[in-house]
């Protein structure tokens, strides 16, 4: 049973601690599901096999909020606290709650096995906001009419409207310009709480298959969320090819591949659970699946923000873009209740989903908790 001991709590095998614990090719290096909050605090500078889990989320954390704030110092840039920016603060609120979440999913879900459900509840609840946070950047500043406004317009970025030389193509197609403005972000919305609904279900249903579930359903998000960029892909450049800002967008199309890169690489190792698969307890403590997982989201993660930057210094820097404004009304500029207000809608949906799930999870596990608690007293764990 011993794998440490001393005064910490002592470290466990899969054969010793309860099946909802045991993770696929995980070996040793469990905690058993009675630790206090000290307890789990500690035990991130411990060998556990959940510490390498948790530090790879945190860390992010740091690094992500580095390569954020250089924006606000940019030559132009608005004040911080413009409503140009509340797009990209809300960007920034869907990682760092995704990126906090989940490291403290994964620090403090020994407490109990009922704690251990509503830490992974609320991980699941962050990566849908996350990408409705994504969602609310991409419709801003890679719109189809994001960065148009009118003499004396609203959203901040400067720029004037020019009128295209005739029998040019337009680059913003009116039909499909409907979509982006009237179900783009209600549908980020609702697939957003379809997905969490999904990744809790897989909690207490279809548990054989819950990577491949939970891999897949969060498939959707990205298609939905990423459409604006699909758009400006297959499209030409709103910029002149002689501007400032064409030099400055012409990099998202490279940040975006590689995010699309990490994302697919972060889930072929969630699904495949290489490469402790192919040795089993040789990555119990560093190396195994989910830390890579970890890292590549995060890679992607920081691949998009950079993709975001991009196009927020290409709006910043456009003295003019190329659409015509008797096709196209300016889009109306963030708002508080556009942004914000959504967010908060949002996660109000989601923490109810959330309550739910957790009263379900009580009733489930309540009993084995309380059982567990009986059998294992944490004052007389002795170490074997």
């Amino acid at each position: 049973m011993l794998l440490n001991c001393g005064q910490s709590m002592p470290l466990l095998r899969h054969t010793d601690v309860p099946s909802r614990v045991k993770e696929n090719f995980i070996l040793t290096g469990y905690r058993f599901p009675n630790y206090s909050v000290k307890d789990c605090l500690l035990s991130a500078f411990r060998p556990t096999n959940e510490t390498g889990n948790f530090w790879t989320h945190f860390l992010p954390v740091f690094i992500f909020a580095y390569y954020f704030v250089e924006v606000f110092g940019w030559e132009g840039a608005p004040h911080a606290d413009s409503p140009f920016f509340y797009p990209l603060w809300n960007y920034f609120i869907g990682v760092f709650c995704l990126l906090m979440a989940s490291s403290m999913a994964h620090l403090l879900n020994s407490m109990s096995l009922v704690v251990r459900e509503v830490c992974f509840f609320v991980d699941y609840g962050t990566i849908s906001s996350y990408t409705v946070g994504s969602s609310l950047a991409y419709y801003y500043y890679i719109h189809p009419r994001a960065g148009i406004v009118e003499t004396g317009g609203n959203n901040g970025s400067q720029t004037d409207l020019k009128e295209e030389p005739a029998g040019s193509p337009s680059y913003a197609i009116p039909d499909f310009c409907v979509f982006f403005e009237n179900f783009y972000i209600p549908s980020a919305c609702l697939v957003a709480i379809i997905c969490v609904l999904s990744c809790c279900n897989t909690r207490q249903r279809w548990r054989r298959h819950r990577y491949l579930i939970r891999t897949f359903v969060f498939l959707l998000p990205f298609l939905v969320s990423s459409t604006p960029i699909f758009y400006r892909l297959l499209t030409r450049s709103p910029y002149s090819t002689t501007s400032s800002s064409f030099a400055a967008s012409t990099s998202t199309a490279g940040f975006f591949c590689r995010h699309c890169f990490w994302l697919l690489v972060s889930a072929v190792f969630n699904i495949s659970k290489i490469p402790e698969r192919l040795a089993p307890g040789c990555f119990d403590i560093w190396g195994h699946s989910h830390q890579w997982f970890h890292c590549c989201t995060f890679l992607s993660i920081l691949d998009e923000l950079h993709l975001i930057k991009a196009e927020v210094k290409a709006i910043l820097l456009s003295p003019t873009l190329l659409l015509p404004p008797a096709t196209l009304a300016p889009l109306p500029g963030p708002t508080i209740t556009s942004t914000y207000g959504v967010m908060l809608l949002l996660q109000t949906t989601i923490i109810s989903v959330i309550v739910w799930f957790s009263w379900h999870a009580n009733c489930i596990f309540g009993p084995e908790r309380d059982k567990l608690a009986k059998e294992h007293p944490r004052a007389h764990l002795k170490c074997h």
